[in-house]
């Protein structure tokens, strides 16, 4: 086996991660990737903001929110970190490309050759600059917008990290989760039915104990795209996000319960969950695009301790009807472990994978292949549906030929429209993993499931040699008017 695929594997304008979340925006505004909005109110103007800008174009730049009223100038928001190829190539250390596949193909390439590199412990880090203790903690400091109109109050948590220790098996899992402030010194936390953090708590409430827990909101970009990930259980988000950096992040020991927090995050807060403990959470409008759980009792987390940098920048998401300012990420990222997954339970000839954005990047997830056997066309739709990767709120899976670009969604509906015949080739799999996110899930529901759809859009495997053929040109053909007549076609 060759030498791990790295950050310091490319030598490109930069050979070396950056250190933190403030040399990437640093980085991110070399490039002309960064948008600075001065005065934006954290009360809903911060999110209306960022929903303009997420649907003003596809690729939209980052933010950052600065002189907020009502708090030091130092104090920032930032939003949309991940939400390009550029951004992203930068942040993973990947080379720049010009196609959404060959982005998915180089995550996958480091894939391959991925080590988890376990976080390193330091003494001390920038996260110690400033401690608020017990009675001095105060949430009112932090800029915590309101995002959307109907939510039921402010989240300091949304592009978070929610970092918990396993009670059996002293694994760390460091997951994304909603964090509601409801006072001085307390949050709500809204956990999916299924996600690993909700089975970690349940075991210390299960024995009757407090659950520790941090909640990081502001730190490196990788670390929440790796928190925001469905990766396996057991293997901690610190160690998934050092193997794509190629090196350690560094971490310091919590003061409390010695929870590992990283030493450059700019805001922690550390607290527990005590068994039937809770207030009432929510609503908050989801990344489903729809206010889809309701207000309801949520465990209530007692914060302790305030860590901060001197001038903290707060990470914001802000989930919604997409596109929005993390979804283009998720699919770059699901769709290559979806790939990864297929061809590792044994599946081959796959093409492409990709995971639409207005299909929530969960939703809607298309899988190219060029067929070898009959039944290749299923295996390869089932197999995407129920692998880690798709598993978790997923709805429709389509299976198209190696002729037909998973990101093209004219295309794919093309191939849906032409391949495709609805009683032979819609599979029907029942009392799938979903959650109360889910808007077709009845509020209460004992059972959060759902149905798929895997929609084979594929030409049939018996008629592939006397199948109509495709009305276009062909590529040389396409490629010789193209350079014959680029004057012309230069004015479109």
């Amino acid at each position: 086996m060759g030498k791990p695929e790295t950050f310091a594997s490319y030598h490109g304008e930069y050979a070396e991660p950056h250190l933190d979340l403030r040399e990437f925006i640093v980085r991110c505004e070399a490039a002309g990737e960064l948008l600075r909005i001065q005065g934006a109110d954290r009360d809903l103007e911060m999110g209306a903001l960022a929903e303009a800008v997420a649907h003003k174009k596809l690729e939209a730049p980052a933010v950052l929110f600065e002189d907020i009223p009502g708090f030091p100038k130092g104090f920032r928001v930032f939003s949309g970190g991940t939400n390009s190829k550029k951004r992203l190539a930068m942040l993973l250390g990947l080379p720049e490309v010009s196609s959404l596949i060959d982005l998915v193909r180089a995550y996958r390439q480091r894939m391959k050759t991925h080590t988890p590199i376990p976080p390193r412990v330091v003494e001390t880090g920038p996260i110690f600059e400033n401690i608020d203790r017990d009675d001095a903690v105060d949430l009112s400091k932090f800029p915590a917008p309101k995002v959307h109109e109907e939510d039921g109050g402010r989240y300091i948590g949304t592009d978070d990290l929610i970092i918990m220790r396993d009670p059996d098996e002293g694994w760390v899992n460091a997951a994304t989760y909603r964090v509601q402030v409801h006072g001085k010194d307390t949050t709500g936390l809204w956990i999916s039915p299924g996600k690993q953090g909700r089975q970690i708590r349940d075991k210390y409430h299960n024995a009757g104990k407090p659950c520790p827990v941090l909640i990081c909101c502001g730190h490196d970009p990788m670390l929440f795209l790796a928190a925001s990930q469905e990766v396996r259980y057991g293997l901690s988000e610190f160690d998934y996000a050092g193997g794509h950096r190629g090196r350690p992040f560094d971490v310091v020991m919590s003061e409390v319960h010695g929870l590992p927090m990283p030493a450059h995050a700019e805001i922690v807060l550390e607290g527990e969950m005590l068994p039937g403990d809770s207030q009432t959470e929510g609503p908050f409008g989801e990344f489903t695009g729809y206010y889809a759980s309701p207000q309801s009792n949520q465990p209530r987390v007692r914060i302790s301790r305030a860590y901060y940098r001197n001038d903290p920048i707060l990470t914001m998401a802000t989930p919604m009807r997409p596109p929005t300012d993390l979804s283009f990420a998720k699919c770059i990222v699901k769709a290559g472990m979806i790939w990864d997954e297929v061809e590792k339970a044994g599946l081959s000839g796959v093409q492409g994978v990709w995971c639409h954005e207005a299909g929530i990047s969960r939703m809607f997830n298309v899988i190219s292949i060029k067929q070898a056997y009959a039944g290749h066309a299923r295996q390869a739709g089932m197999l995407a549906t129920a692998c880690q990767g798709g598993a978790y709120l997923g709805r429709f899976t389509v299976v198209v030929d190696h002729d037909v670009d998973p990101t093209d969604i004219f295309d794919v509906l093309w191939a849906m429209s032409t391949r495709c015949d609805p009683e032979q080739d819609i599979d029907i799999v029942r009392r799938m993993w979903s959650s109360p996110l889910d808007p077709l899930v009845p509020h209460g529901s004992k059972g959060n499931f759902n149905s798929r759809a895997v929609i084979d859009a594929c030409r049939p495997y018996e008629r592939l040699a006397d199948f109509p053929k495709v009305a276009r040109a062909s590529p040389e053909l396409l490629a010789e008017v193209k350079r014959k007549f680029s004057t012309f076609l230069d004015q479109i």
